[in-house]
């Protein structure tokens, strides 16, 4: 696959080349960072980015440089088949936090102050507006 990958790549990097464009124009115009683009083009993109990302960032970067997808899915057909990817965690039963847990602490408090002192200036400007006669 590597060896596909990488012949893939230099097709790519070929194509760039042909149309006089720098790595930092096709980052502009397809959002695929630089550092992917150069992986693509050396044949490592799978070293840096999960299967799925590097087949679309491919099919993309390809698709920019007016390549057939088509065609070149059939001529390395290696290079853009995704293996099985086998993850290192598993989720299950108690492997999510609680909602709403709380370590300590007392949450209501600050909303007692805001309701006190909120009630402390409405008491005053009443007290005022009747002072000066607007009451």
């Amino acid at each position: 696959m590597t060896e596909e990958l990488k012949r893939l790549g230099e097709t790519l990097k070929i194509k760039r080349h042909e149309k006089n464009l720098s790595l930092k124009e096709v980052e502009n115009a397809t959002s695929i960072r630089q550092s992917h683009l150069e992986a693509i083009e050396e044949g490592t993109v799978t070293d840096h980015l999960a299967s799925i990302y590097a087949l679309g960032f491919t099919k993309q970067y390809a698709n920019f440089l007016g390549l057939e997808i088509d065609q070149l899915m059939r001529d390395n057909p290696a290079a853009f088949r995704l293996p099985g990817e086998k993850h290192d965690f598993s989720y299950g039963i108690g492997t999510l936090e609680k909602r709403g847990s709380q370590s300590g602490g007392v949450k209501w408090f600050p909303n007692v102050l805001w309701a006190a002192l909120s009630t402390i200036i409405l008491i005053a400007a009443w007290y005022l507006a009747k002072a000066v006669g607007l009451l």
